[in-house]
């Protein structure tokens, strides 16, 4: 899992083009009087930069310890089972952490710090795993890498939320996934040129040299400009207000439903695109290191189109009919690995894998932003759900490793794919729209 989303649509609509301007316009239109949502100034210019370059650069700095990974050990003879192993110590540091992650994003007010921390940690595990690629080395990076790491999503949404407020949030959600899926682009292709031209190990040096821009770049982020209360998604003009317990949510029948579907989900989606790393690696050599770059460059492309598109239908159709597209594509990409073996085909399949990611990733998170308006546990509960989507990406790697290892890759993607078919299901016969949810009951 890595990734997240911010719900709402990009706000530019070609990648790379800032639309501050454009931006600053619609939530200047969004305003409203005090005691009013979203009572707030524009946020500057320079500030909405920081927000782009930071997803930006936090791509570049994760991309490296994901699909890569199991590429760079398959290289030093680690089995199905032991590469899977090595995931899923990652995803369960991240299941330990997400939730303390969130509680401390909604407690602590210096966002950028914590941030910092986390990618100074995330850089030393990079190291780790390139200067020792043995099995208690590689653990060890992994429990470091997954416990950080989880910071980045519930931090990066509410300093989202609390600088543009939530008018301009699905905007600026949708804008956050474009950078971050841009920068998984240049990541990627970056990684698979290093990775046949140079060595598989480059790959983490990369990781740890980036880690330093993305911490610069926090600096651009004014902490003046992040409402502490939006932020934690407590309700407008409540200073100091005391957040919703954390009992009663769980008492939220329509996030409990959201929450199996998305662990279903991830359980299903989290095991592919490394499963398929194996599989192209067998026997490749280096140019494993290229399809694998090219699988990865597809997927982000096509976020980075979609992601846009996403936020601003979400305003419109609703949060339902979005996640229906992401979730459907998911069996369909799970059969379609079974039934070819060549390799520009199964990279072409990834154009799959970016629509339901890109929807996804911008969607879940207005989701979570909609059942949780007014409780002050925004970030909480989104460290949550993010805590039990982790425990189903850990048991897919764990658990589709062991059975490829022991039936082979086609029964390892029926499995998943037909987890991805009751996790559809499920969403639609029993998953509410939340559009205006909380509105509704205030």
């Amino acid at each position: 899992m890595h990734t997240a989303a911010r719900g709402g649509a990009l706000r530019f609509d070609r990648p790379g083009s800032y639309p501050g301007r454009e931006m600053r316009f619609n939530m200047k239109k969004a305003r409203k009087p005090h005691g009013s949502p979203d009572n707030q100034r524009a946020p500057s210019r320079r500030t909405l930069l920081g927000l782009d370059w930071l997803n930006f650069l936090l791509a570049d700095v994760q991309t490296g310890v994901g699909p890569f990974l199991a590429i760079y050990l398959a290289g030093y003879k680690w089995n199905e089972e032991s590469v899977g192993l090595a995931l899923t110590v990652g995803g369960i540091a991240g299941i330990l952490t997400q939730t303390p992650a969130g509680a401390l994003v909604d407690f602590l007010r210096s966002k950028r710090a914590l941030v910092g921390v986390a990618v100074a940690a995330l850089a030393a595990g990079a190291l780790l795993i390139a200067l020792f690629p043995s099995f208690w080395p590689v653990m060890g990076a992994q429990v470091l890498i997954g416990s950080t790491s989880s910071v980045f999503l519930p931090a990066i949404c509410a300093m989202s939320l609390g600088i543009v407020g939530r008018a301009a949030f699905d905007i600026r959600q949708g804008r956050n996934q474009t950078f971050n899926s841009a920068g998984n682009v240049i990541a990627a292709v970056s990684m698979g040129l290093l990775g046949y031209f140079v060595s598989n190990r480059s790959i983490f040096f990369f990781v740890a040299a980036f880690a330093v821009p993305t911490i610069l770049v926090l600096l651009l982020i004014r902490p003046s400009e992040i409402d502490y209360e939006l932020a934690r998604g407590a309700n407008d003009g409540e200073k100091g207000g005391k957040a919703e317990s954390v009992r009663l949510l769980l008492q939220d029948r329509p996030l409990v439903i959201f929450l199996v579907c998305a662990v279903m989900f991830h359980f299903a989606n989290a095991a592919m695109l490394p499963l398929l790393g194996e599989m192209l690696a067998k026997g490749q050599g280096r140019s494993s290191m290229m399809f694998m770059s090219a699988c990865v460059v597809t997927t982000q492309f096509v976020i980075t189109l979609i992601a846009s598109w996403s936020g601003r239908e979400a305003g419109k159709w609703g949060r339902k009919p979005l996640l229906l597209i992401a979730f459907g594509v998911l069996p369909i990409r799970g059969l379609l690995y079974t039934v070819t073996s060549s390799t520009p085909l199964l990279v072409a399949i990834q154009i799959l894998d970016g629509a339901g990611a890109g929807i996804f990733g911008v969607v879940s998170v207005l989701v979570i932003a909609d059942l949780t308006r007014g409780t002050g546990r925004f970030n909480l509960t989104l460290g949550a759900i993010t805590t039990a989507v982790g425990i189903g990406a850990a048991l897919s790697q764990v658990i589709a490793g062991s059975i490829v290892h022991h039936v082979g890759f086609r029964a390892g993607f029926f499995f998943l794919a037909g987890v991805a078919a009751a996790a559809l299901a499920i969403l639609y016969f029993f998953m509410p729209e939340t559009r205006n949810t909380r509105l509704a009951m205030e």
